[in-house]
């Protein structure tokens, strides 16, 4: 192992794979979660054993893979918050979808205690967090680049340095979740509205993904849709929180945004359905409910 260590919170679909990335560079890694069987299967792998009052001292960095800005600053400043345990000079990566302001103000509260923050947003799903290729968009301080280097190449194919100050990361995410969150929703209603003209979904995905219609979220989810296979490697759910911090950003910038407030309302409308739990191609079930269409694999 690496003399470098690191400890990762998180290991859900996301934070396991970029665990396992570390622990394959070679770095000392120790993995934290709520569920206890989690971070056992994570020793298993091979991850360093030691509770984090043990270990928090000698930590070079902590990667925060969680769900929200609420969770990371659980993780960080709650009743168990770990900034107190961590020596000055220990790096941050928080990697949430969060508001740049939330991410501004994590950051000057680590600053003050001595530690060095990078808002480090991640983007590429499970399977490019198993590979250690995800796109990482950062921004801090250059101690705090310096200090997260083994973990960020260990994790990504990609680290974009976005600025000198926590914020910019977390903008260029929110970016790229607006055009994602919309173009999954638009995949799913070109792909039904096909069906009514008697475009078959295997028909759909063979032809657009050769045309000008194509993109990376038609050719990521539409063949979910046409294997009915809706495990949710990126959940429904995911998108109402995301596309939610996408307008409450663009309400403040007073910018209006209705393409994405209206593939919000199918995102919250397959949630509402039951369908929060699976894969954010479900979103098609929307409009084949209310088309009275049978996507593949339906009764």
């Amino acid at each position: 192992m690496s003399d470098y260590k690191v400890a990762l919170f998180g290991l859900g679909a996301m934070g396991s794979g970029m665990a396992g990335s570390l622990l394959r560079a070679g770095l000392t890694t120790h993995g934290f979660d709520v569920n206890a069987d989690a971070e056992a299967r994570f020793i298993e792998a091979g991850g360093a054993a030691g509770t984090f009052d043990e270990i928090a001292s000698d930590l070079d960095a902590v990667v925060i893979v969680v769900v929200n800005a609420a969770q990371t600053e659980a993780v960080l400043f709650g009743n168990a918050g770990i900034v107190a345990k961590l020596s000055k000079g220990t790096t941050v990566v928080a990697c949430a979808t969060v508001a740049p302001d939330a991410a501004r103000n994590m950051a000057a509260r680590c600053e003050e205690l001595g530690l060095h923050y990078l808002d480090a947003p991640v983007s590429g799903g499970t399977i490019k967090a198993n590979e250690g290729t995800l796109s990482i968009l950062a921004s801090g301080s250059a101690a705090a680049f310096e200090g997260a280097r083994p973990a960020l190449d260990a994790m990504s194919a990609k680290v974009f340095e976005l600025g000198d100050k926590a914020g910019a990361g977390s903008s260029m995410k929110a970016v790229n979740q607006m055009l994602t969150g919309v173009q999954i929703a638009a995949m799913a209603e070109a792909m039904t509205f096909g069906m009514t003209q008697g475009v078959e979904p295997a028909q759909f995905v063979e032809v657009i993904t050769q045309c000008a219609g194509n993109s990376w979220a038609l050719e990521s989810r539409a063949p979910s849709i046409v294997n009915n296979d809706y495990r949710p490697l990126s959940a429904v759910d995911i998108w109402p929180k995301d596309l939610g911090i996408v307008l409450d950003i663009a309400k403040s910038a007073k910018f209006s945004a209705p393409i994405t407030a209206a593939a919000l309302q199918q995102y919250l409308a397959a949630s509402g359905s039951g369908l929060g739990g699976e894969h954010d191609s479900a979103v098609a079930k929307v409009y084949a409910r209310n088309a009275g269409l049978k996507l593949p694999g339906q009764d």
